[in-house]
């Protein structure tokens, strides 16, 4: 009994496979080609997750030298938000639009204006309208493209669009679900006064799962075309961000999670749906069954420290095979600068941001900058800019009184002992690394195999899979020097936010 995960990522899809006692045996992922025919549009052809999943698969068999008969089940994760419109025979209708599409800001303010305000919206499916989310893709297709949306039938998301090419079956389940805009996930369903004040048909949604059951079985094509054998079941899975929580063991309150990739996400669990009333992060149903999680996303986290080690020190990358063995080089630089960085901040805003500034006009800026100040001051600052934009989200947990026991620094915040033990300053909370770095595609492993009976819950199951390996805990002088520096830090934005629209536009 092994369990196949599948992970529809926005640069490839990932597949693992995992072993009857929890052990990664292989990985592998394939790519696809980003589309992105227009400034702030992105796309995929929905056919490329598939003939991805097809040859990832392949290779983690291969690599693990698994029987494709010991393949007992799959468990599904992916990008969330991104919109496949279906017509009455499944056939694709257009290329998918992505969670980072841009070009939905006029539907986004229909939607809350049909809602009854902002507010309005956040108490009914606990988020603001935000371009990335599905319902304004909706809208903008029978908006700009009425000719398509005549035609469809039926909306999918990512990883729904491969349980649909695996099973034949229209499927979806909470987590996911979530992030449509569409969804009461206080209830766990449809909002199904929200979709008539939006002129929405419900049959264009799929069923509604949570995230550990059967989906269906995997069809004879698709078994022949994967490698696998037909018939076994194809669990529900989750969203990217709720299947990395589970791969990361963040299933319980108190746990929560800081993963430092190109983005920066901070997630935690509760038992309750909590929401902020400001809309600054997100509240979603969990891959739990009755539990939910709050989770905010900033744009540029690593991809802020991979900026600046393309600009400071270009000539390196171009000499490297590797540059990103560039990366202990420069933390090392950023640790001999003093903490606080002599008062250089870094606003980490090179793509705007969602969380918690929901402003695609914001830019990063170095302030306070004096000939003082080394490169080993801008790497610093850099990287405290950075945590000091994942802690405002953090700050918003405590806000909500949403409890913070333990961080699971995962990415590249995990990596460094400077970094963590800078996470836990910020943070004011023991941070840990864990035994595990493969994320959603873990995630949705772990989901196939309790879906499956192999384990008895979700926590059963990452207790027994996920271990801690090393803490930080915070220091009580850190601690102070940078709760000072969080205060000054935390005025910068909304200082600039009116300069922001005018510094984007010639």
């Amino acid at each position: 009994m092994h369990f196949l995960g599948l992970d529809v990522g926005t640069s490839g899809t990932k597949a693992l496979l995992l072993s009857p006692t929890g052990k990664v045996l292989a990985t592998a992922e394939s790519p696809h080609e980003l589309l992105t025919p227009k400034p702030g549009w992105s796309e995929q052809d929905p056919e490329e997750w598939f003939s991805a999943a097809t040859n990832a698969t392949h290779a983690v068999l291969k690599k693990s030298r698994i029987k494709p008969a010991e393949v007992h089940a799959i468990g599904l994760s992916g990008q969330m938000h991104g919109s496949v419109f279906l017509d009455a025979k499944g056939k694709v209708l257009r290329p998918a639009l992505l969670w980072n599409d841009q070009r939905t800001a006029s539907e986004c303010a229909e939607i809350e204006a049909l809602a009854g305000g902002r507010d309005a919206l956040i108490n009914a499916v606990a988020n603001p309208a935000l371009t990335g989310f599905t319902a304004p893709k909706i809208l903008w297709l029978r908006k700009h493209e009425p000719k398509k949306f005549e035609k469809t039938r039926q909306i999918l998301l990512p990883k729904d669009y491969l349980r649909f090419r695996l099973t034949h079956e229209y499927a979806t389940e909470v987590s996911d679900a979530s992030g449509t805009l569409l969804l009461d996930v206080k209830n766990r369903r449809w909002h199904s006064d929200l979709l008539s004040k939006l002129q929405l048909d419900p049959a264009l949604l799929p069923r509604l799962l949570e995230s550990p059951e059967i989906s269906g079985t995997l069809s004879e094509a698709a078994a022949k075309t994967l490698g696998l054998t037909p018939g076994i079941p194809v669990i529900a899975g989750a969203g990217d961000q709720a299947a990395g929580a589970v791969g990361s063991g963040v299933v319980l309150p108190g746990l929560v999670s800081a993963a430092m990739g190109t983005s920066g996400v901070i997630f935690a669990t509760s038992r309750q749906p909590q929401t902020d009333p400001q809309g600054r992060v997100h509240t979603m149903c969990h891959a739990l069954p009755n539990t939910w999680c709050v989770f905010g996303c900033m744009l540029s986290a690593g991809g802020s420290f991979q900026y600046l080690r393309n600009t400071l020190f270009a000539s390196e990358v171009m000499k490297r095979k590797d540059p990103g063995s560039l990366y202990p080089e420069m933390i090392a630089e950023a640790a001999s600068a003093p903490p606080g960085s002599e008062n250089l901040f870094f606003l980490p805003y090179l793509t705007g941001e969602r969380c918690p500034h929901p402003n695609p006009h914001a830019t990063a800026a170095f302030i306070g900058l004096t000939p003082r100040h080394s490169r080993a001051h801008l790497l610093r600052a850099v990287l405290e800019g950075i945590t000091f934009g994942m802690r405002e989200q953090i700050q918003i947990f405590r806000e909500m009184q949403i409890p913070i026991t333990q961080v699971r620094a995962t990415g590249g915040g995990a990596r460094s002992t400077f970094w963590r033990q800078l996470q836990a300053d910020m943070y004011n909370a023991p941070v840990a690394t864990i035994n595990a770095s493969e994320g959603a595609a873990l995630g949705a492993a772990i989901l196939a195999a309790v879906g499956t009976g192999a384990f008895s819950s979700v926590p059963q199951a990452t207790k027994a899979i996920i271990q801690v390996k090393e803490k930080s805990a915070p220091n009580k002088k850190s601690v102070s020097l940078y709760n000072h520096q969080y205060t000054k830090y935390a005025s910068l934005y909304p200082a600039l936010k009116p300069l922001y629209p005018a510094l984007r536009n010639p």
